[in-house]
């Protein structure tokens, strides 16, 4: 008998003693985009641990006071083995509304939670933030915008309040904001009027506040519908060797007729490919890159324009419909492809339709693109100056005969190039209101 206790007692401190070692610390996260609260911030607090959480709380302090903002609890399981517990989502409202003793300044954010096991640890997760009360606001500058469908073109203004965000809004797309260079007051934005976005569009300044209130600019603006630019439709004849060369190289161990290959390449991978260098505005420089305008390729000749409408007609029948976004400029063979601009490779590479591409950033999410390349003699990250061979022009991907396709894009929305080549616009739209430092145009 004594035996028999003896081992029951030695199994049940066995049992606590790995109780007490397999016991775990909760693992709390903020967002990390959390820097300020307002009147009504809404927080999601992020809390995982294998065996559960048995309370999780969060308190804000400011001057030496804790204020509770939140409070969960759920049954105690201290003997529980299982560790397939699923993440914890804490849910609740900061801000000077439901905790009218916050002042304007900074302030902790305090989350904590006790893991729903043996020892019952406690995980913590501690983050300054600025307390503003007051609403965010936006007053623009007085220049006239003069906006053409596919440009591009700069506004100035300033922000009072704490605004987590800022910039101009383009119907559905947004272009950030950013300090004004040179330690300059204000802030200002590169933004694009798409060269699909109807005219009726209203571009408008925002700017956003911890709690989600939003505060709004509006720019003088001058759409002269006579000179908008009128994209051209043109019908683009396929023979069965482009077909073939385009279909083996994009899509080798692709099935189905070559006809139907082809057009999936053309659209869905276009489309893909289109969505990759949008995603490159995330690798732009919080700065002007260059100083001089931007050149065009010397001695081309422009074989197709920006937005012209493509009918691709095979064997007499219109198999499909696309819109070229970019400058086909032709040369000789294999000429070197030289930089636009000042700037730094952010992609070097193949990109489908294409082929060998190079993207460089110019900096506030300006790109230049470089497609159809024979060769590619830069590398990600490098450093290149205007008028710099980056490699040499070709014909892989979607290119019928030996060119350049050469493109800009604008925080992911590509853009017509002529403006950028002419350095009277530069002055009038870019140096003239901001601080491009060496522009001597």
């Amino acid at each position: 008998m004594r035996a028999a206790i003896g081992i029951l007692l030695l199994l049940v401190l066995v049992a606590v003693i790995l109780l007490f070692i397999f016991s775990t610390t909760p693992v709390v996260t903020l967002p990390a985009s959390l820097k300020a609260i307002g009147q009504a911030t809404p927080v999601t607090v992020s809390i995982s641990d294998p065996h559960g959480v048995r309370r999780a709380a969060a308190y804000i302090e400011q001057n030496g006071e804790r204020y509770k903002l939140a409070d969960v609890e759920h049954p105690s399981k201290p003997f529980s083995w299982g560790r397939n517990a699923p993440v914890e989502t804490l849910r609740f409202t900061a801000g000077a509304k439901s905790t009218p003793q916050l002042k304007d300044g900074g302030a902790r954010l305090i989350i904590e939670a006790v893991s729903n096991d043996f020892r019952g640890k406690t995980g913590a997760s501690i983050r300054d933030v600025t307390v503003a009360t007051q609403p965010v606001k936006v007053s623009v500058d007085s220049d006239q915008h003069y906006l053409y469908v596919g440009m591009a073109d700069l506004v100035t203004y300033n922000v009072s309040g704490y605004a987590t965000a800022s910039g101009v809004r383009v119907g559905d797309e947004t272009f950030r904001g950013w300090p004004m260079p040179g330690g300059k007051p204000g802030e200002f934005s590169l933004f694009a009027f798409g060269w699909d976005m109807p005219l009726n569009t209203v571009p408008a300044v925002y700017a956003t506040g911890p709690g989600g209130d939003e505060a709004h600019g509006e720019m003088v603006i001058r759409f002269p519908k006579k000179e908008q630019p009128k994209y051209r439709v043109r019908d683009l004849e396929i023979d069965d060797k482009f077909m073939q060369k385009v279909v083996n190289e994009l899509d080798p161990n692709g099935s189905g007729d070559m006809v139907g290959r082809f057009v999936r390449i053309n659209s869905e991978m276009r489309k893909a490919n289109n969505q990759t260098l949008a995603d490159l505005r995330t690798k732009t420089e919080p700065r002007f890159l260059w100083s001089q305008p931007f050149q065009q390729q010397p001695n081309t000749k422009v074989e197709a324009n920006f937005a012209d409408v493509r009918n691709y007609i095979y064997h007499g029948k219109k198999i499909d419909q696309q819109t070229h976004l970019g400058y086909d400029l032709s040369s000789t063979q294999h000429v070197g492809v030289q930089a636009s601009n000042d700037g730094r490779v952010v992609y070097a590479g193949p990109l489908g339709i294409y082929g060998d591409c190079i993207v460089v950033d110019h900096g506030y999410g300006l790109q230049t693109i470089y497609g159809h390349l024979s060769e590619i003699d830069v590398h990600e990250g490098d450093t290149v100056k205007r008028g710099q061979v980056m490699g040499k022009s070709g014909v892989t991907g979607m290119a019928g005969g030996d060119h350049i396709h050469f493109s800009m894009q604008l925080e992911g929305v590509q853009i017509d190039p002529k403006e950028w080549w002419d350095a009277h616009w530069i002055r009038d739209h870019i140096a003239r209101r901001v601080e491009l430092p060496g522009f001597a145009g």
